[in-house]
């Protein structure tokens, strides 16, 4: 490996903590753990520090050397990364958080975060030569990964549910994925898409959490919140949480980063945001679990908070608590009202799973557990475009012999 480009040194068992090869295509532990990449961080800040980082261009590849591609050659971006980090003065006001600020990732290729997993792990995976890569799907992290393999020349196999949006499936299918619709949910599809992929020589599972790449591309959001803050931490980070490889990528490069020095020691509060119907690991952390259990008829608005059995939600659980941080569940109905809030005070459309860490934020205000003066930064994890269903209309067509309303009798549609 090329450690002058990445410090990448092992993979390591979330659970067992079994030391595995990093240079060869892996999965899971033998113990069925998520395998984790770990660096030589030594070696990290021999090279590189905040002061050479903030030179680079403003893309995610910025952090290589936390990163596990070993060659700038094997690099498959679209220049994603450096999303803003905006405020929300108006929305923080209305809610009661004037430090509010909105981690946007509306503005990334394909208009989710799903664009960091599929940077970093189509990167890594055409680098240790798999013959293709294959993912069952709730929509985003499908059209991401169609995106990415098609730059990178990789044949991608997808699965998702019939009730995933529709554009994510056009996206996948214009991006030459070879696309599968299933009648049922995530966990179907990932049970159907299965023995598919075992046939297929060389083939790599990147179902969430079963390789490790995609969580190094998602933890490029802490990195990029605390250099946009100047290498600190807010006091409050609000994600949102299905398969939980956000948060859980987050959590560990704000470990990395404090253990080379680059912040302080304190954490910030982590919360996990799910919506009420799909809520495994808010139950867990209710009852004071270690561990998800299935969640029965999971439907929700935020469909990509539609996952009934999250791998990592054990990892979500440890992050969470480890920060002294919570797990919140919010309606169907007021994180729909969260996303139309936040439009006409902020002008963003914010996606459904965004709009959750709104609802959250306002609900943690109300009930004490922030505080005015906190730094609260929520994760939009996508554009609202992506969800058109969310804000329908129903306008009137004027006849071309009408006139424009006057202001007092006009309506907003």
């Amino acid at each position: 490996m090329n450690h002058d480009y990445s410090a990448l040194s092992h993979l390591e068992c979330s659970r067992c903590t079994t030391q595995h090869d990093a240079g060869r295509l892996q999965g899971t532990c033998q113990c069925g753990g998520p395998l984790l990449a770990r660096y030589d961080l030594s070696r990290v800040a021999e090279l590189t520090g905040p002061g050479q980082i903030g030179g680079r261009p403003p893309s995610l590849w910025r952090y290589h050397e936390l990163l596990p591609v070993a060659r700038p050659e094997r690099v498959v971006s679209f220049g994603e990364g450096m999303t803003p980090l905006t405020p929300m003065p108006r929305l923080g006001r209305e809610i009661g958080l004037p430090e509010l600020l909105m981690k946007d990732e509306g503005v990334l290729p394909t208009a989710t975060f799903k664009a960091r997993g599929a940077a970093v792990g189509v990167s890594r995976a055409a680098e240790l030569g798999a013959a293709g890569v294959a993912m069952p799907t709730n929509g985003n992290a499908g059209a991401a990964w169609a995106a990415f393999s098609a730059r990178a020349g990789l044949p991608f196999l997808v699965a998702m549910p019939a009730d995933a949006p529709a554009i994510t499936r056009s996206e996948c299918v214009a991006a030459g994925a070879e696309t599968y619709v299933v009648d049922g949910l995530i966990g179907d599809a990932g049970r159907m898409l299965a023995p598919a992929v075992r046939q297929r020589a060389g083939w790599m599972d990147v179902s969430t959490l079963k390789e490790p790449y995609r969580l190094e591309g998602k933890k490029t959001i802490g990195i990029e919140i605390a250099e946009q803050l100047g290498w600190r931490v807010p006091d409050v980070i609000l994600c949102p949480s299905g398969g939980g490889v956000g948060l859980i990528g987050i959590w560990k490069a704000l470990q990395e980063l404090a253990d080379l020095g680059w912040i302080g020691s304190r954490m910030p509060r982590l919360v996990a945001v799910q919506a009420a119907g799909c809520s495994p690991i808010v139950a867990a952390f209710e009852r004071d679990e270690l561990t998800t259990s299935a969640w029965p008829d999971a439907r929700t608005a935020a469909f990509g908070l539609t996952v009934p059995a999250p791998l990592g939600g054990f990892l979500v659980l440890e992050a969470v608590r480890a920060t002294a941080g919570c797990a919140i569940a919010v309606t169907d109905a007021d994180l729909l009202a969260a996303q139309a809030l936040t439009a006409r005070l902020e002008g963003i459309w914010i996606c459904p799973e965004g709009a959750a860490c709104v609802a959250g934020a306002s609900q943690l205000r109300e009930s004490g557990w922030l505080g005015a003066d906190d730094e609260v930064v929520v994760l939009n994890t996508g554009a609202g475009l992506k969800y058109p269903e969310t804000a329908t209309t129903d306008l009137p067509v004027l006849p071309l012999d009408a006139a424009i309303p006057s202001p007092d009798a006009a309506a907003v549609g």
